[in-house]
Parts: C-alpha cells; structure tokens; sequence
C-alpha cells in the first residue's frame, strides 16, 4: 500500500517533523506571551493580585486569545507591518480577564476559607 493509499484510508493526514516542531513552537509562543500579557495586566490592575503565577500565564493567554478575537472581528488582525492594535487588544483582554479571573479566585478562596 502506497502512503498516498495510507492517507486516504485514514482520513487525516500525517504530520511531517517540521509540522510537529511548529505545533510545538506555537504552545511555546503562546504560554510565553501569556506570561508577559498576565504579568503586565497585574501591573496595571490597581491593589495586589491574589491569583498564583500559573494562574496568571493561563489568564494571559486567554486574554491574548480573546484580543485576537476580537481583532479578527474589526478587520486588524492581518496588517502591514506591526500589528499594534492586535497587540493593544491583546493587552486588553489579558486585563479583563486577569481583573475577572482575580475577583473569581478571591472569592472561590474565601469560600474554602469560611467552610
């Protein structure tokens, strides 16, 4: 059986190394920018945050995901250049989102705390 035979049989392809190593390259990226994003919005959140660090790079993320979201939405996803609205919008989500994740936690933890 031919591999082009094996493909179609299978109904998916078959990820080549360079396919795996950008797959691999992208979670990297993304849990990199997570942490930079989630850092810098409990910069900018005003008192001190009571969410742990991991907490925080899986926020960041999040909130990077949802600014590209919403990039994509207004048309500025893609542009010539640096893409510095995508990135501003980026910025943004990580702060709505560590601001609500940071309420949550703090108020799932003081449940624990009076049980």
């Amino acid at each position: 059986m031919a591999l082009s035979d094996m493909r179609r049989t299978t109904g998916r392809p078959r990820l080549g190394p360079h396919a795996y190593k950008e797959a691999t390259m992208g979670w990297l990226w993304a849990i990199i920018v997570g942490l930079v994003l989630g850092l810098i919005a409990k910069a900018i959140l005003p008192g001190k945050q009571q969410i742990p660090l991991w907490l925080t790079v899986v926020f960041g993320i999040l909130g990077s995901v949802l600014g590209n979201a919403v990039a994509t939405w207004i048309g500025v996803n893609d542009t010539k250049g640096i893409d510095w609205i995508r990135h501003l919008l980026q910025l943004i989500g990580a702060v709505v989102v560590v601001g609500l994740g940071d309420m949550l936690w703090a108020s799932m933890k003081g449940t624990r705390r009076r049980a």
